[in-house]
């Protein structure tokens, strides 16, 4: 009880530091560089090498930080794999992922060997010890990273039998690497008791293995039994952390006594078991989707506070020692994973251009990685801690190196479908697919207003005429990109679809992929399908929840109100793009603008700011401006032309 106030300002003084090391992390960000790095670096700068904020002794008291950390990192693990997901390439993905495995394991844990007789600390080990390590240290470099896998593929909306592989492969490996860790830390154990590796000895192993399964099982019952009940988010994030790190003090119970009462230690592998119950409440209970909220809302905490912690731990002494040795398993590894890819590409009877180009969407490494090589610290403390800082190196140069490499090779497939590149042409065009009664107002309106518009149909047999005064109608034989090009719907600055909801979204994913049409305005026929247009950035407008909201806001805010419709209001509000290269700079307190029009907001990149006299103008600014209509065409003159 007496290093209880030690211990609570060690607790203090990293959250304090945890507090600082995310913002460091967002401005790693900035520059495109991984969270993760700026997290390690934060913990390397308040560690003991350098201002020691978190001294050496703060460390050890703060692992029950790394094993909360560590619950979580493989509760994600296991409900990424969902086996619905693999159905359909199951043959590719299982010989890739055997390749990958074999071919990592059997050079990454030569090559280690071979190595450590060039590294300080570990040249001096006995034999038994380097191949203790060097089958341990193989066995991290299988891990992979779903999370990062899965978060540049949501970016570029990647889709296609090469993307689909990929996410099997990625997922299965690091679900495969917790095992094959457990049993390489069985292993190198043995070998470093002098123990001998018979019959005895596996079904021992088998037996732990077998136990840790089923008690990963139970746990998933007990935890699908906690998000049944009737509790908050919060509370049920707080059980759910807890009972991961309830499997970390468990088996290390479990070891002590089976030590004192049995004379053997029989050792539970709690990243299994929180993985094994993880992985059934994904894919056999009701409550998939609640328990990826959890551990969507708990991860920026957990992933700050672990690879922080990890950082102030990494011995820089020993890491400049190393670096050359860290290089060369990053450049092993690589070799690695292009055989096991090729080879089982082929195998499986993969494209020839996958398999060539595969290896570079199976660099990157992140939690599971680190969190192994942080367990082999503590398993392992003769040479453990030094050993985790050489694999953490290792682990960084691929969080580093392949993010962008799996970028580029998903364009290279063509299975990305960003957002295309859209120019503007001087005049302002509008496309309007549908032919009822209200996309002859929007026509007529935006007529009124001096856009270009283009009236479009998708049936030849369309039942209303277009009145003379109007743009003639322009059909289409179906929403494909040829049809597009012959009607010049790249130089549409606005698309309004009002067509069913699943020839809407086609039509959005045309225009975004191929044009990159800033304004896609749909009008929604069922409200449940708005999600997929907002992964867009499509505007929806749902008919009857937009007449009440309206009703809402002229009933509290009718003024508002009636000059955000342009009626019985002597202001209007208008969005013009910048397009002058003049004003390109300029502070908004230096523009001569009309007395009675007002700047309100500038949309840029995505983003939108709220101006004030020093925001400066930038071109392609989306300007939002309030003022007379005989003024604000003054404006359009000075913004656009």
């Amino acid at each position: 009880m007496e290093n209880t106030p030690l211990i609570l300002i060690f607790i203090t003084s990293f959250l304090i530091v945890a507090l600082a090391s995310k913002q460091i992390g967002a401005f790693f960000a900035r520059y495109n560089l991984p969270l993760i790095s700026g997290f390690l670096f934060a913990g390397v700068l308040v560690g003991p090498f350098v201002l020691d904020m978190i001294p050496s002794e703060a460390i050890g008291k703060l692992r029950f930080v790394d094993e909360i950390s560590l619950g979580f990192i493989a509760f994600a693990a296991g409900s990424e794999l969902y086996l619905k997901d693999l159905r359909g390439r199951l043959k590719g993905i299982a010989w890739v992922t055997i390749g990958q495995i074999f071919f990592t394991l059997l050079f990454g844990s030569i090559s280690v060997y071979y190595l450590l007789s060039f590294i300080p600390f570990m040249a001096t080990l006995p034999s038994t010890s380097r191949v203790a390590a060097s089958i341990m240290a193989a066995a991290i470099l299988v891990a992979r990273s779903p999370s990062s896998a899965i978060a540049i593929i949501n970016e570029l909306r990647a889709k296609g039998p090469f993307t689909q592989t990929i996410l099997g492969v990625t997922v299965i490996t690091d679900v495969a690497v917790i095992i094959i860790f457990a049993i390489s830390s069985e292993s190198a154990g043995a070998l470093l008791s002098q123990l001998p590796i018979n019959i005895g000895f596996a079904a021992l192993l088998i037996g732990e293995l077998l136990v840790s399964m089923l008690l990963g099982f139970l746990l998933g019952k007990f935890i699908g039994f906690i998000l049944s009940l009737n509790l908050r988010t919060l509370s049920k994030s707080i059980i759910v952390l807890a009972l991961g790190y309830s499997v970390f003090v468990a088996s290390a119970l479990v070891r002590i006594y089976s030590h004192a009462l049995l004379h053997i230690e029989f050792l539970l592998e709690p990243l299994l078991i929180a993985m094994i119950a993880s992985f059934y409440i994904t894919n056999w209970t009701r409550h998939r989707d609640q328990m990826l909220d959890i551990l969507e809302e708990v991860s920026p905490a957990i992933y700050i506070a672990f690879f922080t912690l990890t950082g102030a731990s990494l011995a820089l002494d020993v890491l400049s020692q190393v670096w050359g040795i860290a290089l060369a398993l990053f450049l092993i590894r690589l070799l690695t994973i292009f055989i096991g890819s090729l080879s089982g590409g082929l195998i499986a009877r993969e494209p020839m251009q996958h398999n060539m180009l595969s290896w570079m969407a199976y660099i990157t490494q992140a939690g599971v990685g680190l969190g192994l090589a942080k367990e082999m610290a503590v398993e392992f403390p003769s040479f453990g801690e030094s050993f985790a800082t050489l694999i953490i190196a290792v682990i960084v140069l691929n969080q580093i190196v392949g993010p962008p490499l799996f970028k580029w090779v998903i364009h290279r497939v063509n299975e990305a479908h960003t957002r295309g590149e859209t120019s503007f042409d001087g005049t302002r065009d509008a496309l309007i697919f549908g032919t009822d009664d209200q996309a002859l107002a929007v026509a007529r309106l935006l007529k009124s207003q001096n856009w270009n518009i283009k009236w479009v149909c998708t049936d030849s047999s369309c039942a209303m005429a277009p009145m003379k005064e109007d743009e003639p109608l322009t059909v289409i034989p179906r929403l494909s990109f040829e049809s597009l090009e012959k009607i010049d719907a790249s130089k549409a600055d606005s698309v309004v679809a009002m067509l069913s909801d699943e020839e809407n979204y086609r039509l959005c994913e045309l225009f975004y992929e191929n044009y990159g049409t800033e304004t896609l305005v749909v009008r929604l026929n069922d409200l449940a399908n708005r999600e997929p247009f907002q992964k867009l950035d499509v505007l929806t407008v749902h008919p009857g929840t937009a007449t009440v909201q309206l009703l809402d806001q002229f009933a509290r805010k009718p003024d508002t109100a009636s000059l955000l419709m342009d009626t019985e209001s002597k202001f209007k509000i208008r969005e013009y793009s910048l397009r002058d290269p003049n004003l390109h700079g300029v502070a908004l307190r230096d523009l001569r603008l009309p007395t009675d029009t007002l700047i309100v907001a500038i949309h840029r990149n995505g983003n939108d700011i709220v101006s004030h006299g020093y925001t400066r103008l930038r071109l392609g600014d989306k300007v939002t401006v309030i003022g007379s209509p005989e003024n604000l065409d003054e404006i359009l003159l000075k913004f656009e032309l």
